[in-house]
C-alpha cells in the first residue's frame, strides 16, 4: 500500500491512512500484512530542494528558517498523533533528521554548489521523516507498525536525483528484512523514492519515484496486488484540469496504463508499471479520502471489447526538433547517428516521424536542448518547436477497431495537428499541438468517445 503526500499532508490525513492501514491489517488476520511505503508530506519535497536553492545562492538564513519551519510543521503532525514514550522517541528522531540536513544545508552555503548526491542527501530528509511519523501514528492506534529505512533495502546505482534500482540486490534485502517482519505479523513502513548504493551512500529516484518504490517492493515481495493510494478515485478518462468531469476508468491494462502515465496521467508514474508486470501483479488506484471507491484496476488482460477508447492524456510543455538532411536519401546510418546525440545528452524522445529526407521528435526535457541542437547541426538542419503539447488517446481496441482511429482525427475538426502517429501496438494515437490547442482538443476527443457513454 502505497499513500502519496497528499495522503500523508496533515495530522488529519495520517489519522484517515491509518483507519485504512487498520482496516485492511484486520482483514488479513495477521496473515499477510500489508506493506507501506509513504512519500514525504504534501509538498515537503518542493520545499526542500527550494532550500537548496537558497543555499547554492548563499542565503543560509532564509534555508535554514525554511528548513525550521518544516521541522516544526513534523513536529506538530508527530505530536498530534501519538502520545508518551512513543511521541518523545518521535520527536527526537526527526529533531535528529532536520538538524543533520540543516547542518549540511549550512555547509552548501559556504560552497555556493549544490551536487547532484548533496540533494537527494537533502530531499531523503523527507521521506524518512514521513515514514517515521506514519509507522509511529499505527502502533499508537494499535497497528504492530515497524519503521524501516528505506536505504537498507533499495540498493541503487550512483546515478544521484535519478537513480536505477538494482533489482537482485533489492530483492534479497526486502525478503531478508520484510519478509521476517511480514511472517510475525508485523506491519512493515518505509519511505518511498530513496535508496542507497552499495557504499550506503543516499540516492532518489527521482520525482514520483515513491510509486516506483511500491512497485518494486511488491514485486520483490511477492505481493497479490499493489495499491497506489492517492486523492482522486482512480484513472480518469481525462485530465479533470482541462475536462470538467472526466469520468472513471475501472479496468486497464498494463499496456494501456502505461501509456497513458507516460504521456502524462499524472496520478501513476510511469515507471509503476515495470515490476508489476514482471510478476504479473495487479494494480490499484484508490482514493484515501474515499476508500470505499473500487478504484482502477489495473491488470494484464485487457477488458472485452466495446468499441471505444479508454482514456485520453495529454503532456504539455513538448518541443518539436526537426532535423532535415539530404544525406538521409538512400543512406545507411543516418538514423542511429542521429539517435546517438540523444543518448549521448541523456534525453528521452517521445515521438518519431519520418519522411525521406527528415526527422521530427518531441521532447520534453529541454535541460540540454542546445548542446543536442548543436551536435545535430553538425551533419544536418535542425529547427526547433517550443510550447507544443502531446494528446495522446489510448485504448486496446484501437488494434481491433480501425473506425476508432478515423473518428479520432475527425473529431478535431479544424485543429492544427503538427504531428499525428500511432505506435506499432496500435494501442494509442499520438497528437502534437500547439499547447494553446490542447483544451479545444481535449474537450472534442472526450465528447466524441465518453460523452454519452458510461465507463465500466
Amino acid at each position: 500500500m502505497k499513500f502519496g503526500g497528499t495522503s500523508v499532508a496533515d495530522a488529519a490525513a495520517i489519522e484517515r491512512v491509518a483507519g485504512i492501514v487498520r482496516a485492511r491489517f484486520e482483514s488479513s488476520g495477521g496473515g499477510k500484512p500489508p506493506v507501506i511505503v509513504v512519500s514525504a508530506l504534501a509538498e515537503v519535497t518542493d520545499r526542500l530542494i527550494a532550500a537548496t536553492r537558497l543555499a547554492e545562492d548563499g542565503d543560509v538564513e532564509r534555508a535554514a528558517a525554511s528548513l525550521d519551519d518544516l521541522l516544526a510543521r513534523h513536529l506538530s503532525v508527530a505530536s498530534a498523533l501519538t502520545t508518551g514514550t512513543r511521541r518523545d522517541d518521535l520527536v527526537a528522531a526527526v529533531r535528529e533528521e532536520f538538524a543533520t540536513i540543516i547542518g549540511l544545508v549550512r555547509a552548501l552555503a559556504v560552497l555556493r554548489e549544490i551536487s547532484p548526491r548533496s540533494l537527494d542527501a537533502v530531499v531523503a530528509a523527507g521521506e524518512l521523516a514521513s515514514s517515521r511519523i506514519v509507522a509511529a501514528a499505527l502502533a499508537e492506534r494499535g497497528v504492530p507498525a515497524v519503521w524501516i529505512d528505506a536505504r537498507t533495502i533499495m540498493t541503487t546505482d550512483a546515478e544521484h536525483t535519478g537513480a536505477t534500482p538494482e533489482m537482485a540486490q533489492t530483492c534479497a534485502r526486502a525478503n531478508e528484512v520484510i519478509g521476517p517482519l511480514a511472517a510475525d505479523g508485523h506491519v512493515a513502513v518505509m519511505g518511498g523514492f530513496i535508496g542507497a548504493t552499495a557504499q550506503g551512500v543516499t540516492t532518489t529516484l527521482g520525482r514520483g519515484g515513491s510509486d516506483y518504490s511500491a512497485a518494486i517492493i511488491g514485486a520483490c515481495l511477492g505481493v497479490d496486488e499493489i495499491q497506489i493510494w492517492t486523492d482522486v478515485d482512480g484513472m480518469l478518462t481525462a485530465d479533470p484540469r482541462i475536462i470538467p468531469e472526466p469520468q472513471l476508468v475501472r479496468q486497464l491494462s498494463f499496456a494501456e496504463a502505461s501509456e497513458l502515465a507516460y504521456f502524462g496521467a499524472k496520478v501513476l508514474h510511469p515507471s509503476t508499471i515495470l515490476p508489476a508486470v514482471s510478476k504479473n501483479i495487479p494494480v490499484r488506484i484508490l482514493n484515501s479520502l474515499r476508500p470505499e471507491v473500487s478504484g482502477t484496476l489495473i491488470t494484464a488482460e485487457a477488458r472485452p471489447p466495446d468499441g471505444r477508447l479508454s482514456a485520453i492524456a495529454c503532456k504539455r510543455g513538448v518541443t518539436v526538433i526537426d532535423i532535415t538532411s539530404t544525406r538521409m536519401l538512400g543512406a545507411h546510418g543516418f538514423l542511429r547517428r542521429l539517435f546517438e546525440v540523444f543518448e549521448r545528452f541523456k534525453t528521452a524522445v517521445d515521438v518519431v516521424t519520418t519522411s525521406e529526407v527528415s526527422v521530427s521528435v518531441t521532447v520534453d526535457d529541454t535541460r540540454r536542448l542546445d548542446a543536442i541542437v548543436d551536435n545535430l547541426r553538425k551533419f544536418a538542419e535542425v529547427s526547433c518547436e517550443p510550447d507544443m503539447a502531446i494528446i495522446c488517446a489510448v485504448g486496446e481496441d484501437l488494434r481491433v477497431d480501425q473506425t476508432l482511429f478515423g473518428r479520432a482525427v475527425a473529431s478535431l475538426g479544424r485543429v492544427p495537428l503538427r504531428l499525428v502517429s500511432q505506435a506499432a501496438s496500435r494501442r494509442n494515437i499520438t497528437f502534437v499541438l500547439r499547447d494553446a490547442d490542447v483544451t479545444q482538443a481535449m474537450t472534442r476527443l472526450h465528447d466524441e468517445f465518453f460523452r454519452t457513454v458510461a465507463v465500466t
